[in-house]
Protein backbone atom coordinates (compact mmCIF):
# COMPACT_ATOMS: atom_id res chain seq x y z
CA UNK A 1 0.00 0.00 0.00
CA UNK A 2 1.37 3.15 -0.80
CA UNK A 3 2.65 5.69 1.80
CA UNK A 4 -0.33 8.10 2.39
CA UNK A 5 -2.95 5.59 1.50
CA UNK A 6 -6.14 4.54 4.00
CA UNK A 7 -9.70 3.48 3.15
CA UNK A 8 -10.69 5.23 5.99
CA UNK A 9 -10.38 8.74 4.59
CA UNK A 10 -11.49 10.90 1.71
CA UNK A 11 -10.01 10.14 -1.54
CA UNK A 12 -8.31 12.66 -3.29
CA UNK A 13 -7.07 12.08 -7.00
CA UNK A 14 -4.62 14.85 -8.58
CA UNK A 15 -3.87 15.03 -12.20
CA UNK A 16 -1.15 16.94 -13.82
CA UNK A 17 2.21 16.16 -14.84
CA UNK A 18 5.08 16.66 -17.68
CA UNK A 19 6.81 19.13 -16.00
CA UNK A 20 7.54 20.78 -12.98
CA UNK A 21 5.69 23.28 -13.02
CA UNK A 22 2.95 20.64 -12.80
CA UNK A 23 3.95 18.42 -10.47
CA UNK A 24 5.29 20.68 -7.46
CA UNK A 25 2.48 22.22 -6.86
CA UNK A 26 0.52 19.07 -7.49
CA UNK A 27 2.60 17.59 -4.53
CA UNK A 28 2.58 20.26 -2.81
CA UNK A 29 -1.29 20.02 -2.28
CA UNK A 30 -1.23 16.77 -1.69
CA UNK A 31 1.04 16.68 1.49
CA UNK A 32 -1.60 19.76 2.25
CA UNK A 33 -4.36 17.47 1.96
CA UNK A 34 -3.03 14.64 4.17
CA UNK A 35 -1.42 17.26 7.10
CA UNK A 36 -5.13 18.64 6.98
CA UNK A 37 -6.31 14.87 6.84
CA UNK A 38 -3.52 11.77 8.02
CA UNK A 39 -6.33 9.19 6.15
CA UNK A 40 -6.74 10.81 3.03
CA UNK A 41 -6.53 8.39 -0.18
CA UNK A 42 -3.89 10.06 -2.45
CA UNK A 43 -3.46 8.99 -6.32
CA UNK A 44 -1.69 10.99 -8.60
CA UNK A 45 -2.62 10.84 -12.26
CA UNK A 46 0.00 11.23 -14.98
CA UNK A 47 1.23 9.96 -18.05
CA UNK A 48 3.99 7.28 -18.45
CA UNK A 49 6.46 9.54 -20.34
CA UNK A 50 6.68 13.16 -17.85
CA UNK A 51 8.47 13.94 -14.82
CA UNK A 52 6.00 12.41 -12.55
CA UNK A 53 6.66 8.91 -13.04
CA UNK A 54 10.34 9.70 -10.78
CA UNK A 55 8.81 12.76 -9.05
CA UNK A 56 5.31 11.39 -7.65
CA UNK A 57 6.74 7.99 -5.76
CA UNK A 58 9.81 9.57 -4.71
CA UNK A 59 7.08 12.16 -2.31
CA UNK A 60 5.43 8.37 -1.07
CA UNK A 61 2.59 9.10 -3.44
CA UNK A 62 1.10 6.60 -5.68
CA UNK A 63 0.84 7.03 -9.38
CA UNK A 64 -1.81 6.00 -12.07
CA UNK A 65 -1.24 6.86 -15.43
CA UNK A 66 -2.83 7.69 -18.66
CA UNK A 67 -2.06 8.37 -22.55
CA UNK A 68 -0.67 11.18 -23.58
CA UNK A 69 -3.20 13.68 -25.67
CA UNK A 70 -2.15 16.78 -27.04
CA UNK A 71 -4.55 19.12 -28.45
CA UNK A 72 -2.90 20.07 -31.75
CA UNK A 73 -3.30 23.77 -32.62
CA UNK A 74 -3.26 23.70 -36.56
CA UNK A 75 -4.77 20.96 -38.77
CA UNK A 76 -3.15 17.79 -39.26
CA UNK A 77 -3.42 14.12 -39.28
CA UNK A 78 -3.76 14.44 -35.37
CA UNK A 79 -6.50 16.41 -35.34
CA UNK A 80 -8.38 14.00 -37.32
CA UNK A 81 -7.40 11.34 -34.79
CA UNK A 82 -8.07 13.65 -31.37
CA UNK A 83 -11.67 12.34 -30.91
CA UNK A 84 -10.44 8.48 -30.78
CA UNK A 85 -7.55 9.56 -28.68
CA UNK A 86 -9.68 11.80 -26.10
CA UNK A 87 -12.52 9.30 -26.13
CA UNK A 88 -9.56 6.45 -24.80
CA UNK A 89 -8.10 8.64 -22.33
CA UNK A 90 -11.69 9.67 -21.39
CA UNK A 91 -11.69 5.90 -20.35
CA UNK A 92 -8.74 5.42 -18.63
CA UNK A 93 -9.39 8.47 -16.80
CA UNK A 94 -12.74 6.96 -15.46
CA UNK A 95 -11.12 3.62 -14.65
CA UNK A 96 -8.64 5.72 -12.47
CA UNK A 97 -11.61 7.56 -11.01
CA UNK A 98 -13.53 4.20 -10.08
CA UNK A 99 -10.76 2.60 -8.79
CA UNK A 100 -9.74 5.03 -6.74
CA UNK A 101 -13.81 5.49 -5.64
CA UNK A 102 -12.44 9.16 -5.72
CA UNK A 103 -14.52 11.69 -3.84
CA UNK A 104 -12.76 15.27 -5.24
CA UNK A 105 -10.55 15.31 -8.85
CA UNK A 106 -8.16 18.13 -7.88
CA UNK A 107 -6.22 19.12 -11.51
CA UNK A 108 -3.15 21.31 -12.26
CA UNK A 109 -2.78 21.62 -15.72
CA UNK A 110 -1.13 19.52 -18.83
CA UNK A 111 -2.00 17.20 -21.02
CA UNK A 112 -3.76 14.94 -19.13
CA UNK A 113 -6.61 16.66 -17.15
CA UNK A 114 -8.67 17.57 -19.87
CA UNK A 115 -9.91 14.05 -20.02
CA UNK A 116 -9.76 14.04 -16.27
CA UNK A 117 -12.02 16.64 -16.17
CA UNK A 118 -14.27 15.17 -18.67
CA UNK A 119 -14.30 11.56 -16.96
CA UNK A 120 -15.18 13.89 -13.30
CA UNK A 121 -18.02 15.48 -14.89
CA UNK A 122 -19.60 12.22 -16.26
CA UNK A 123 -19.28 10.49 -13.28
CA UNK A 124 -20.63 13.39 -10.59
CA UNK A 125 -16.63 13.31 -9.41
CA UNK A 126 -16.19 17.37 -7.57
CA UNK A 127 -13.70 19.16 -9.34
CA UNK A 128 -10.61 21.71 -8.37
CA UNK A 129 -8.74 23.57 -10.03
CA UNK A 130 -5.53 25.19 -9.72
CA UNK A 131 -4.10 27.82 -12.37
CA UNK A 132 -0.20 28.12 -12.14
CA UNK A 133 -0.12 30.40 -14.76
CA UNK A 134 -0.60 33.73 -15.97
CA UNK A 135 -2.30 32.70 -19.03
CA UNK A 136 -4.70 29.75 -18.20
CA UNK A 137 -4.12 26.60 -20.10
CA UNK A 138 -6.87 25.29 -22.61
CA UNK A 139 -7.24 22.43 -19.94
CA UNK A 140 -7.69 23.72 -17.21
CA UNK A 141 -10.21 26.68 -19.06
CA UNK A 142 -11.99 23.19 -20.17
CA UNK A 143 -12.27 22.01 -16.75
CA UNK A 144 -13.54 25.37 -15.10
CA UNK A 145 -16.92 25.00 -17.55
CA UNK A 146 -17.34 22.18 -15.07
CA UNK A 147 -16.96 23.88 -11.29
CA UNK A 148 -16.57 26.81 -9.06
CA UNK A 149 -13.81 25.87 -6.99
CA UNK A 150 -10.85 27.56 -8.88
CA UNK A 151 -7.50 28.72 -7.48
CA UNK A 152 -4.88 31.08 -9.21
CA UNK A 153 -1.52 31.88 -8.98
CA UNK A 154 -1.31 35.47 -10.28
CA UNK A 155 -3.79 38.05 -10.10
CA UNK A 156 -3.92 38.68 -13.59
CA UNK A 157 -5.12 35.52 -14.42
CA UNK A 158 -8.10 35.28 -16.49
CA UNK A 159 -9.94 32.17 -15.52
CA UNK A 160 -13.50 31.20 -15.11
CA UNK A 161 -14.84 31.48 -11.59
CA UNK A 162 -11.28 31.97 -10.06
CA UNK A 163 -9.87 33.56 -6.95
CA UNK A 164 -6.27 34.06 -6.17
CA UNK A 165 -4.42 31.68 -3.76
CA UNK A 166 -1.07 31.50 -4.46
CA UNK A 167 1.07 29.12 -5.68
CA UNK A 168 1.35 25.93 -3.97
CA UNK A 169 4.85 25.16 -2.80
CA UNK A 170 7.04 22.69 -0.66
CA UNK A 171 7.27 23.87 2.93
CA UNK A 172 11.05 24.55 3.26
CA UNK A 173 10.77 26.67 0.52
CA UNK A 174 7.42 28.79 1.78
CA UNK A 175 8.79 28.53 5.35
CA UNK A 176 12.55 29.67 4.82
CA UNK A 177 13.90 32.40 7.15
CA UNK A 178 16.72 33.33 4.42
CA UNK A 179 18.88 35.29 6.71
CA UNK A 180 18.49 32.81 9.18
CA UNK A 181 19.86 29.91 6.62
CA UNK A 182 22.23 31.86 4.73
CA UNK A 183 25.85 30.65 6.37
CA UNK A 184 24.50 27.26 6.73
CA UNK A 185 23.30 26.95 3.56
CA UNK A 186 26.46 28.08 1.67
CA UNK A 187 29.01 26.51 3.66
CA UNK A 188 26.74 23.21 2.64
CA UNK A 189 27.33 24.29 -0.71
CA UNK A 190 31.36 24.93 -0.36
CA UNK A 191 30.57 28.52 -1.06
CA UNK A 192 32.48 31.05 1.19
CA UNK A 193 29.89 32.34 4.02
CA UNK A 194 30.90 36.34 3.74
CA UNK A 195 31.62 36.60 -0.26
CA UNK A 196 28.68 38.37 -2.09
CA UNK A 197 26.76 35.39 -3.77
CA UNK A 198 25.82 35.34 -7.07
CA UNK A 199 23.02 32.31 -8.09
CA UNK A 200 22.68 31.58 -11.44
CA UNK A 201 20.11 28.98 -12.56
CA UNK A 202 18.35 27.82 -16.14
CA UNK A 203 16.12 25.66 -13.88
CA UNK A 204 16.50 21.88 -13.39
CA UNK A 205 17.00 21.10 -17.94
CA UNK A 206 19.25 24.34 -17.86
CA UNK A 207 18.93 27.44 -20.10
CA UNK A 208 21.56 26.94 -22.84
CA UNK A 209 21.54 31.07 -23.67
CA UNK A 210 22.14 31.73 -19.98
CA UNK A 211 24.90 29.35 -19.55
CA UNK A 212 26.77 30.85 -22.66
CA UNK A 213 26.73 34.20 -20.97
CA UNK A 214 27.60 32.88 -17.68
CA UNK A 215 30.58 31.21 -18.90
CA UNK A 216 31.92 34.68 -20.78
CA UNK A 217 31.67 36.69 -17.63
CA UNK A 218 33.39 34.25 -15.55
CA UNK A 219 36.23 36.22 -15.16
CA UNK A 220 34.25 39.73 -14.49
CA UNK A 221 32.84 38.27 -11.67
CA UNK A 222 35.74 36.73 -10.54
CA UNK A 223 37.51 40.72 -10.55
CA UNK A 224 34.17 41.69 -9.00
CA UNK A 225 34.81 39.89 -5.85
CA UNK A 226 31.71 38.01 -6.35
CA UNK A 227 31.05 34.28 -5.84
CA UNK A 228 29.17 32.68 -8.01
CA UNK A 229 26.97 29.36 -7.77
CA UNK A 230 26.25 28.44 -11.36
CA UNK A 231 23.62 25.31 -11.57
CA UNK A 232 23.81 24.50 -15.14
CA UNK A 233 21.06 21.69 -15.44
CA UNK A 234 21.68 18.29 -16.18
CA UNK A 235 24.08 17.23 -18.30
CA UNK A 236 24.83 20.52 -19.15
CA UNK A 237 28.18 21.53 -17.38
CA UNK A 238 30.54 23.78 -19.08
CA UNK A 239 34.23 23.25 -20.00
CA UNK A 240 36.91 24.87 -21.40
CA UNK A 241 38.60 24.22 -24.26
CA UNK A 242 40.26 21.80 -23.33
CA UNK A 243 37.50 19.67 -22.17
CA UNK A 244 37.84 20.41 -18.39
CA UNK A 245 35.45 22.09 -16.30
CA UNK A 246 35.33 25.93 -16.27
CA UNK A 247 36.82 27.16 -13.20
CA UNK A 248 37.58 30.41 -12.15
CA UNK A 249 37.85 32.12 -9.03
CA UNK A 250 35.05 32.10 -6.86
CA UNK A 251 33.18 30.41 -10.09
CA UNK A 252 31.67 26.79 -8.68
CA UNK A 253 29.66 25.07 -10.93
CA UNK A 254 27.12 22.05 -10.27
CA UNK A 255 24.70 20.63 -12.68
CA UNK A 256 21.76 20.39 -10.50
CA UNK A 257 21.24 21.30 -6.67
CA UNK A 258 18.13 19.24 -4.33
CA UNK A 259 16.39 21.45 -2.69
CA UNK A 260 16.71 24.47 -4.23
CA UNK A 261 15.90 26.48 -0.60
CA UNK A 262 19.59 25.88 -0.29
CA UNK A 263 20.23 28.07 -3.23
CA UNK A 264 17.29 30.70 -2.30
CA UNK A 265 19.36 31.04 1.18
CA UNK A 266 22.93 31.34 0.08
CA UNK A 267 21.86 33.79 -2.72
CA UNK A 268 22.15 37.65 -2.60
CA UNK A 269 20.69 37.91 -5.94
CA UNK A 270 19.16 35.20 -8.21
CA UNK A 271 19.59 34.97 -12.16
CA UNK A 272 16.89 32.82 -13.84
CA UNK A 273 13.82 32.14 -16.07
CA UNK A 274 10.89 33.15 -15.13
CA UNK A 275 8.58 30.21 -15.11
CA UNK A 276 5.79 30.39 -12.66
CA UNK A 277 6.61 28.64 -9.86
CA UNK A 278 10.15 30.36 -9.58
CA UNK A 279 8.03 33.89 -9.39
CA UNK A 280 5.97 32.83 -6.94
CA UNK A 281 9.20 30.95 -4.96
CA UNK A 282 11.42 34.15 -5.40
CA UNK A 283 8.70 36.43 -3.90
CA UNK A 284 8.00 33.99 -1.24
CA UNK A 285 11.65 34.00 0.56
CA UNK A 286 11.80 37.69 -0.44
CA UNK A 287 15.06 37.05 -2.91
CA UNK A 288 15.89 39.58 -5.56
CA UNK A 289 16.01 38.83 -8.77
CA UNK A 290 17.12 39.18 -12.04
CA UNK A 291 14.20 37.25 -14.78
CA UNK A 292 15.70 36.32 -18.75
CA UNK A 293 12.52 35.06 -19.67
CA UNK A 294 12.70 32.02 -21.80
CA UNK A 295 12.34 33.61 -25.54
CA UNK A 296 9.80 31.50 -26.84
CA UNK A 297 6.28 30.67 -26.43
CA UNK A 298 3.37 33.42 -25.91
CA UNK A 299 5.13 35.52 -23.52
CA UNK A 300 3.77 33.88 -20.45
CA UNK A 301 7.20 34.33 -18.44
CA UNK A 302 7.60 38.02 -18.96
CA UNK A 303 3.72 37.85 -17.54
CA UNK A 304 4.79 35.84 -14.75
CA UNK A 305 7.67 38.24 -13.63
CA UNK A 306 5.63 41.37 -14.06
CA UNK A 307 4.70 42.14 -11.12
CA UNK A 308 7.71 41.79 -9.00
CA UNK A 309 9.71 44.12 -12.13
CA UNK A 310 6.46 47.10 -11.22
CA UNK A 311 7.01 46.65 -7.69
CA UNK A 312 11.00 46.82 -7.96
CA UNK A 313 11.76 43.49 -6.72
CA UNK A 314 13.02 42.50 -9.49
CA UNK A 315 14.68 43.26 -12.95
CA UNK A 316 14.04 42.39 -15.97
CA UNK A 317 16.47 41.34 -19.58
CA UNK A 318 15.29 39.70 -22.60
CA UNK A 319 17.30 36.62 -23.18
CA UNK A 320 18.70 37.86 -26.31
CA UNK A 321 20.03 41.28 -24.73
CA UNK A 322 21.48 39.26 -21.84
CA UNK A 323 25.21 39.65 -22.85
CA UNK A 324 28.17 39.58 -20.92
CA UNK A 325 28.39 43.34 -21.37
CA UNK A 326 24.78 43.61 -19.96
CA UNK A 327 25.48 41.40 -16.73
CA UNK A 328 28.93 43.94 -16.39
CA UNK A 329 26.89 46.77 -16.23
CA UNK A 330 23.67 45.91 -14.33
CA UNK A 331 24.40 42.74 -12.27
CA UNK A 332 27.92 42.94 -11.13
CA UNK A 333 26.97 46.82 -9.09
CA UNK A 334 23.61 45.58 -8.10
CA UNK A 335 25.50 42.09 -6.02
CA UNK A 336 27.67 45.33 -4.28
CA UNK A 337 25.23 47.28 -3.31
CA UNK A 338 23.52 45.45 -0.41
CA UNK A 339 21.39 48.43 0.30
CA UNK A 340 19.40 47.89 -3.07
CA UNK A 341 19.53 44.18 -2.06
CA UNK A 342 17.83 44.61 0.85
CA UNK A 343 14.93 46.73 -0.29
CA UNK A 344 14.12 44.73 -3.28
CA UNK A 345 14.03 41.73 -1.04
CA UNK A 346 11.24 43.56 1.15
CA UNK A 347 9.52 44.25 -2.02
CA UNK A 348 9.51 40.82 -3.27
CA UNK A 349 8.94 39.47 -0.01
CA UNK A 350 5.48 41.81 0.77
CA UNK A 351 4.04 40.08 -2.48
CA UNK A 352 5.01 36.83 -1.77
CA UNK A 353 2.32 34.50 -0.67
CA UNK A 354 3.24 31.43 1.39
CA UNK A 355 0.15 29.54 2.38
CA UNK A 356 -1.51 28.51 -1.18
CA UNK A 357 -1.02 24.58 -0.22
CA UNK A 358 -2.90 24.96 2.97
CA UNK A 359 -5.66 27.50 0.72
CA UNK A 360 -6.04 24.70 -2.03
CA UNK A 361 -6.45 21.70 0.74
CA UNK A 362 -9.52 23.58 2.33
CA UNK A 363 -10.98 23.90 -1.28
CA UNK A 364 -10.29 20.16 -1.83
CA UNK A 365 -11.93 18.87 1.59
CA UNK A 366 -14.80 21.16 1.35
CA UNK A 367 -15.43 19.90 -2.20
CA UNK A 368 -14.60 16.08 -1.19
CA UNK A 369 -16.92 16.76 1.61
CA UNK A 370 -19.94 17.98 -0.19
Amino acid sequence: MPVHASPSGPSVVLAGGGTAGHISPLLAIARAVVRREPAAKIVAVGTASGMETRLVPEAGFELATIDRVPLPRRPSIDLVRLPRRLAGAVRQATEVLEQADADVLVGVGGYVCTPMYIAARRRGTPIVIHEANTRAGLANRVGALFTEQVGKAFPETKLRHARLVGMPMRREVSQLDRDAERTAARRGLGLDPERPTLVVTGGSSGALSINRTLAEAVEALSRAGIQTLHITGRGKGLMDDDGVPLAAEGYHQVEYVDGMELAYAAADLLVCRAGAGTVCEVAAVGLPAVFVPLPIGNGEQALNARGLVEAGAALLVRDSDFTPAWLEREVLPLVADPVRLKEMAARARALGVRDADDAMAEMVMEAAQA
